[in-house]
C-alpha cells in the first residue's frame, strides 16, 4: 500500500478500537478508492465482507441507495451483547444527526466524517513544512484520494522532502520550527546555504498569514515577523483600541493565524524564557509602548511586554486608594502569576506589597463595620477580638504588611500604603475609644475572662511537670494565634485569651505571671520605683522576678529564647534535666520596638514567632514536651510615630512613672481625651493613679516611637495563652535527602532572594502527589528569615509551608529578617516532624548593600 492508506487506515482503526462500531459518513465520496483498497476490489453484494483494517479485522458494509437495505443486512452483526467490529461505509450521502435510519448504529458506536485533504495534510506535513503543503493543497483546487496517495508517497516529484525540517531537525511541528529560528540566528547560514528562504517564507505565509520580502536579509526578516507575533498578541488581547505605533504592523488575517500567532508567542516564553525577555524588551523599545496611555483593565490576560506589568500594579494601587480593596485582591490574584514576575523577584515582592495591602484595607473595612455595630459589656469586645475569624485579623494583616515592607529593597506606591494606614489607625481608634469606654462601664473588669494574674494558678500549675513556661515581652494575641497554627500538626495546643494586668508595661505584666499573683497582686509604688506587689515582695524588674520565682519553685531553670536557640541538643537536655519548671524568657519584641528602630522592630516580630515554635520543638527533644507561652502585654504598632494630634501633655503632679501610653503618678489634671483610675478601682492596694488616654493617642513622653503600650486597648490588655503539648519527634539528617536546590547565591545583598527547589519523587507514600515542606533561613539554631512568596508551587502564608509536586521546580523567594547576621544556611523541614531533608552545604554570607 501507501502512506496515505495506512494513515487512513491507522485513524479508522482506532475509532473501531474504541467503540467497535463506525458508522462512516463520506458526502462528497473521497474515500471510495481506500475503501476498495481494504476490501482488494469493488463492491460485488449487499452482504458486509470481513476485511483487515491496520490490523484490526472488521465486517465492511457499503451503502448502495438504500439505508434500510443497510440497517437490515447489519442487524445480525450487531444484535448480540457483545457485537463484532464492524465499519458502515456511506459514500455520496449526508449525515442526517435528527433523523437518521441508523441512529441506533450511531449511538451505540460512533459517527465518523473525516475530511481528505486534512487527513492527507497530516502526513504531508510530516515530510514538508505548512507553506509547501499548503502549495500542494490549496483550498480551491480539486484533488483526488489517488493524488494524494502519490503525493505523500513522494512520486510525484513537484517538491522535494523539506530542507527547513531538516536543517530545524530537533524542532516540534511547525510552531517549533518558527519558534526556534526567531530566538536564534545560529542556523541562518546553512538556511542560506541550502537555498531555504523560499521555503521559511512560504511558511511565515501559510502559518502566520506575514508575507515577507523574498530578498531582505534574515536579521531583517526575523525582526519583523518577530514584531509581527508580539505585536499581534499584544493587540490580541487587548479589549480597548491598541497605540498608534503598531498601526503599522499587520494583524494576522484569520482565526487560524490568530491562533498560530498566540502559540509561537507561548512557545517563545516557555521554551526559550530568557531570548523572550530580551527580545521582547527590544520589541517594547522600537514601537515605544513604555509610554503608552493605554486603560490597565483593557490589558487583557497575558503580559506580552515588560511595560504590561507595571501598569496594572499601579491600577491595582489606585483601586487600593479609592478604597475598592476586594477589586483589587481579585486583580492580582488573576495577575500575579506572569512571565515578567515569575523571572523578577523584586517585581514579585512588590505585587506582594500590593496584595498585603488590599488584605489589610479589607479587612480592616470588614472590623470597622462589625466595630459600628457593637454595644453592651467589654466580655462583648473581647469576645470580638479573639474569636475564630475575629478582629485580630485586623493586627496580623498590618503586622504581614509592615513586616513585608520593610524588607523590601525598593519603596512601595506610597499612595496606596499610606491610604491602608490611615484605614487601619482609624479602625484601631475606634477599636480602642469603644473597648476603653465599656471597660470603664464595667468597672475595669471583662466579666468571664481570665485575668493575666490566674495563669499561673489555673494554667500552669494544673499541667503535669515538667513544663515550660515562655514569658513573651509584648506578644500580642494574634501573634499567639500565629504561633499555634506555626506548631507541628502533631502537637496537641489549645488557645485562649487573658486579660493584662493594668497598667500594660513590662513590670506589671510580667509579675503578674509569676507564682503567687492570683491570691495577691498590687501595683504600688516603692523608694521611687513602681513595681508589682506580691505576698509582700515588691517585683520591680527582672532580677527581683527571677529571685521571687526561684525561691517559690523547686527545680526551676531559667532561660533566655536566644541562649536555649543557641545550645546543642546534648546541652540543653543536661540543662534541663530533673527541672519542674523551665521558664523561658524573650524580650526580642519589646527590646526592638522599645529602641525606636521602627524598621528593624517589624522584621523581629516575624522571627520571634518561628523561634518560639523551634524552642518549643528543641525542649520536646530535651524531655519537656509540655508548655504554656504567654505574654505580659500586647502592643499597638503604627508605621510611624504619633502626629502632633494625637499628643498629649503629661498631667503634671507627682509622676512616678511616664509612658507613652500610661501616666503613674498622684494628683496632677487629667488631659482632654485621657481617663483617670485610681489604683482601688483596678483592685490595687495603693494610693496611686493611673491616666491613660481613651483612644490610640500619647503622651509626650520622648522620644520618636511607633511602638506603644501601656493602655487599655484591646491590641495592648489582650494576650494569648497558649498550652502546648509537643510530641517527641527522633530524626535523623538524610544524607541525600528528597529536596535539590539551585541558583543558591553567593553571598546574600537583597534581603529578599530566591532560591529554586525540586522534590524527587523517591519516598513519596502511596497516593501522594507532592509533599509539603517549610523552607527557612538559619543561623546557629535560630531562624532569622522565611518564605515570603512562592512561583509554581502552593504556598501557605499562614503557616509558611510549600507544597512541592515531583520533579517539578519552584522558585522559592525568602524574606532574610534579621540583618544582624553575617551568614546563614538555607534549610528545608518536615513541618510534620522538623525533619531536615535539606541544608545548603557551606554558610552563605550575608553583605547588605554591597
Amino acid at each position: 500500500m501507501h502512506p496515505l492508506h495506512d494513515y487512513v487506515a491507522k485513524q479508522l482503526a482506532d475509532k473501531v478500537k474504541d467503540r467497535r462500531i463506525v458508522v462512516w459518513y463520506d458526502e462528497r465520496g473521497e474515500f471510495r478508492l481506500f475503501v476498495d483498497e481494504v476490501r482488494g476490489g469493488p463492491r460485488s453484494g449487499s452482504e458486509p465482507v470481513p476485511v483487515a483494517v491496520g490490523g484490526t479485522k472488521v465486517s465492511l458494509a457499503e451503502y448502495a441507495g438504500s439505508l434500510f437495505e443497510l440497517r437490515a443486512v447489519v442487524e445480525p452483526l450487531v444484535s448480540g451483547d457483545d457485537p463484532n467490529p464492524l465499519v458502515v461505509y456511506i459514500p455520496a450521502l449526508a449525515h442526517d444527526a435528527k433523523a437518521s435510519v441508523l441512529m441506533e448504529l450511531e449511538k451505540a458506536g460512533r459517527t465518523w466524517k473525516p475530511e481528505l485533504k486534512q487527513l492527507a495534510k497530516n502526513i504531508l506535513l510530516q515530510k514538508y513544512t505548512l507553506g509547501v503543503v499548503d502549495e500542494m493543497l490549496p483550498f480551491d483546487r480539486k484533488v483526488s484520494y489517488e493524488d494524494l496517495a502519490r503525493a505523500a508517497a513522494d512520486k510525484s516529484g513537484v517538491e522535494p522532502p523539506s530542507i527547513l525540517k531538516s536543517i530545524f531537525h530537533d524542532a516540534s511541528g511547525n510552531d517549533g520550527l518558527l519558534t526556534a529560528w526567531l530566538v536564534s540566528e545560529a542556523r541562518d547560514i546553512e538556511i542560506v546555504s541550502k537555498d531555504a528562504m523560499r521555503e521559511l517564507i512560504k511558511l511565515a505565509k501559510a502559518l502566520l498569514g506575514l508575507d515577507l520580502v523574498a530578498d531582505a536579509p534574515l536579521a531583517k526578516l526575523r525582526a519583523i515577523t518577530l514584531r509581527y507575533v508580539l505585536a499581534g498578541e499584544f493587540r490580541l488581547d487587548l479589549s480597548c483600541d491598541p497605540p498608534a505605533s503598531i498601526d503599522s504592523i499587520a494583524k494576522p488575517p484569520t482565526r487560524d493565524e490568530e491562533l498560530a500567532v498566540r502559540e509561537i508567542a507561548r512557545r517563545l516564553r516557555r521554551g526559550h524564557a530568557d531570548a523572550y525577555a530580551l527580545l521582547a524588551e527590544r520589541v517594547e523599545e522600537e514601537l515605544g509602548l513604555k509610554n503608552a496611555k493605554l486603560p490597565a483593565d483593557a490589558l487583557g490576560s497575558i503580559d506580552t511586554f515588560r511595560f504590561e506589568e507595571r501598569v496594572v500594579l499601579r491600577h491595582a494601587g489606585d483601586l487600593i486608594t479609592k478604597g475598592s480593596f476586594s477589586d483589587a485582591l481579585a486583580l492580582i490574584a488573576d495577575r500575579e502569576q506572569t512571565f515578567w514576575l515569575d523571572r523578577d523577584v523584586s517585581r514579585k515582592a512588590q505585587w506582594e506589597a500590593t496584595r498585603r495591602m488590599a488584605e489589610l484595607g479589607s479587612v480592616a473595612t470588614e472590623v470597622r463595620m462589625a466595630v459600628n455595630k457593637i454595644s453592651g459589656d467589654p466580655a462583648a469586645w473581647l469576645n470580638a477580638y479573639v474569636s475564630d475569624n475575629g478582629w485580630f485579623r485586623l493586627d496580623q494583616a498590618q503586622r504581614r504588611l509592615e513586616s513585608w515592607v520593610a524588607n523590601l529593597e525598593e519603596d512601595p506606591e506610597e499612595r496606596p500604603l499610606g491610604v491602608v494606614r490611615r484605614v487601619h489607625e482609624d479602625v484601631c481608634r475606634t477599636m480602642a475609644e469603644g473597648f476603653t469606654k465599656a471597660l470603664g462601664k464595667a468597672g475595669w473588669t471583662v466579666p468571664g475572662a481570665l485575668h493575666q494574674t490566674r495563669i499561673w494558678s489555673e494554667v500552669v500549675a494544673d499541667i503535669p511537670k515538667p513544663v515550660a513556661y515562655f514569658l513573651v515581652d509584648a506578644m500580642r494575641f494574634e501573634m499567639g494565634v500565629e504561633l499555634a497554627e506555626r506548631l507541628p500538626k502533631t502537637s496537641e495546643v489549645s488557645l485562649r485569651a487573658a486579660v493584662g494586668a493594668l497598667p500594660s508595661i513590662t513590670p506589671i505584666g510580667m509579675a503578674a505571671l509569676m507564682p503567687g499573683a492570683s491570691a495577691s497582686f498590687s501595683v504600688v509604688e516603692e523608694k521611687d520605683k513602681l513595681g508589682a506587689l506580691i505576698d509582700g515582695a515588691f517585683l520591680s524588674d527582672l532580677t527581683a522576678r527571677k529571685s521571687f520565682a526561684s525561691a517559690r519553685v523547686p527545680k526551676m531553670v531559667d532561660l533566655a529564647l536566644d541562649e536555649l536557640l543557641g545550645l546543642q541538643p546534648s546541652k540543653l537536655a543536661k540543662k534541663v534535666e530533673g527541672a519542674q519548671i523551665v521558664i523561658v524568657r524573650s524580650q526580642e519584641i519589646d527590646h526592638a520596638g522599645e529602641t525606636g528602630f521602627t524598621f528593624q522592630a517589624r522584621q523581629v516580630m516575624d522571627t520571634v514567632i518561628d523561634n518560639l515554635a523551634r524552642a518549643l520543638g528543641k525542649l520536646a527533644k530535651a524531655g519537656i514536651d509540655r508548655a504554656v507561652v504567654s505574654a505580659d502585654h500586647g502592643h499597638l504598632f503604627f508605621a510611624s510615630d504619633r502626629d502632633e494630634s494625637m499628643r498629649a501633655d503629661a498631667p503634671g503632679g507627682h509622676t512616678v512613672e511616664l509612658h507613652r501610653r500610661c501616666w503613674i503618678g498622684r494628683g496632677g489634671a487629667t488631659p482632654a481625651g485621657c481617663l483617670r483610675v485610681n489604683a482601688s478601682s483596678l483592685g490595687y492596694a495603693s494610693d496611686l493613679d493611673f491616666v491613660f488616654p481613651a483612644t490610640t493617642s500619647v503622651f509626650r513622653a520622648g522620644g520618636d516611637l511607633a511602638f506603644h503600650h501601656g493602655g487599655p486597648s484591646l491590641q495592648e490588655l489582650v494576650v494569648p495563652v497558649l498550652t502546648v503539648r509537643t510530641k517527641g519527634r527522633e530524626f535523623t539528617r538524610l544524607s541525600a535527602g528528597p529536596i535539590t536546590a539551585a541558583a543558591l547565591p553567593e553571598a546574600i545583598t537583597n534581603r529578599i532572594f530566591s532560591v529554586t527547589f525540586t522534590f524527587r519523587e523517591r519516598q513519596m507514600t502511596l497516593g501522594a502527589t507532592g509533599i509539603q515542606v517549610r523552607p527557612l533561613l538559619m543561623t546557629a539554631g535560630k531562624q532569622v528569615g522565611a518564605v515570603g512568596m512562592v512561583v509554581d508551587a502552593q504556598f501557605d502564608r499562614t503557616t509558611g509551608c510549600v507544597t512541592l509536586e515531583p520533579h517539578k521546580t519552584a522558585t522559592v523567594a525568602f524574606q532574610l529578617t534579621d540583618e544582624s547576621v553575617t551568614s546563614l544556611r538555607v534549610v528545608v523541614q518536615d513541618p510534620t516532624t522538623d525533619a531536615e531533608l535539606y541544608r545548603s552545604s557551606t554558610d552563605i554570607p550575608v553583605r547588605l548593600g554591597v
